[in-house]
């Protein structure tokens, strides 16, 4: 039995093969008909409409949230990342980056939210720290219950 080796080849040298010059791949590049990137499974989530009311309750008992109960801890509320940070506040962001709409995630020891797919960092507050995204994540107002069970989250 004869087996075949199978051979590599690079996304250029493919549409070469195809017949495609170098400023035809220039042109697609620019056009962003062809990326270096790709976004990850979870790119398909629309990132927030900050003039879409959001109302939403957190029962901080549960499974689901109660890493919250806990300084450093974060967990994910549809497309909003809510994380309980160092200064023992609440925060609640987008969890959709907005360089290319990688799901992003509160890292405690440096305090901020990273983007895994492309090293995008963002400040507690959604600012951008570091790109490449250029634009921040939509912030919600948080508001934690008297008894410290219940986490509201709004953008109004």
């Amino acid at each position: 039995m004869e087996t075949k080796q199978q051979e590599s080849m690079s996304r250029n040298e493919f549409l070469r093969s195809l017949g495609l010059s170098s400023g035809a791949l220039m042109a697609f590049y620019c056009l962003g008909t062809l990326t270096s990137c790709s976004k990850d499974k979870d790119s398909s989530d629309p990132q927030p409409n900050p003039s879409t009311p959001v109302d939403v309750t957190l029962d901080l008992t549960t499974t689901a949230y109660n890493p919250l109960k806990t300084v450093g801890g974060f967990a994910y509320s549809g497309n909003i990342l809510v994380a309980h940070v160092k200064d023992g506040s609440y925060v609640a962001l987008s969890k959709v980056c907005t360089h290319q709409g990688t799901t992003v995630e509160y890292r405690s020891g440096s305090d901020d939210v990273y983007c895994p797919a492309h090293g995008s960092v963002f400040r507690t507050t959604g600012t951008v720290a570091n790109g490449p995204a250029t634009q921040a994540l939509t912030s919600y107002k948080t508001t934690l219950s008297a008894d410290g069970n219940q986490l509201k989250i709004t953008n109004t």
